[in-house]
């Protein structure tokens, strides 16, 4: 485990942050494999509810790939492979886990930053923040799956306007896209985002990865949609324990204390 990514687990959040600051929080190979192996231990932790993606300092969330590795880690094709491999490796276990994922951005979202903040369900950001994907800028091809997660996100005209300028968005910007879920002040935005997530956290578990699973689900083709599985879902929220316990805290006029059973 490379001590340029750090894993921490507090009432009921994950913490995935990305510790390259004096590098903008830019990524190589050891941190994007450093991440699937968090994420996988997140996703396995009955304890952990929510995972936060962030970047240490507050100059960057993630600004992209660590240049000053390419040599090393882009220069031949088996590399390069690799280091795709990774990256992709990353954003699907990010997106597959079930547990709700919140990206906390300030500073600057750039290139593969941007990928990684698409991948989460919600992305919560200060004032800060700017977003680009400057693909344009350095002739680079994007595939089918990084630009289908972007349009699960953002209508397809900003997609375009996002890769044909390749240039920063502001936060208003993203907001008015559909990138940012809430702009916060910077001074307040880490107690904001571990708040949202402690709340997020004592909510009924079955009922939150239903909910996202379910609309993952509807945002298939309508030939791949489980609609089954949509319905085993619902179905495990009513026969489940925290359904008792739900309806007896509302009875008695307390807080439900859900165990995800």
């Amino acid at each position: 485990m490379t001590d340029k990514m750090i894993a921490r687990k507090a009432d009921g959040i994950g913490w995935l942050i990305f510790n390259n600051p004096e590098r903008h929080n830019a990524v190589s190979l050891e941190m994007w494999e450093a991440a699937i192996r968090i994420i996988a231990d997140f996703r396995a932790d009955p304890e952990v509810r929510v995972v936060v993606v962030r970047g240490a300092g507050e100059k960057s969330f993630v600004s992209g790939a660590d240049i000053s590795k390419f040599d090393d880690e882009r220069a031949q094709e088996a590399a390069v492979r690799r280091y795709e491999e990774a990256t992709e490796g990353t954003y699907s276990a990010l997106r597959a886990i079930e547990k709700p994922t919140i990206a906390m951005i300030q500073g600057y979202c750039i290139g593969g930053g941007a990928n990684l903040a698409v991948c989460c369900d919600l992305r919560l950001c200060s004032e800060t923040a700017k977003f680009a994907i400057p693909a344009a800028k350095l002739g680079l091809g994007y595939g089918y799956a990084r630009i289908r997660r972007l349009l699960e996100v953002v209508h397809p005209s900003f997609a375009k306007e996002i890769f044909f300028t390749a240039r920063q968005f502001d936060a208003e910007e993203a907001r008015t896209m559909g990138l940012a879920n809430r702009i916060v002040p910077q001074a307040e935005l880490e107690a904001y985002v571990t708040d949202y997530a402690r709340t997020i956290a004592g909510n009924a578990p079955l009922t939150v990865t239903a909910i996202k699973q379910i609309v993952n689900e509807a945002l298939k083709d309508e030939a791949d949609r489980d609609l089954a599985f949509c319905d085993r879902l619902v179905k495990a929220c009513f026969d489940s324990e925290d359904y008792a316990e739900g309806r007896r805290a509302f009875a008695e006029k307390r807080k439900p204390n859900f165990k995800g059973r």
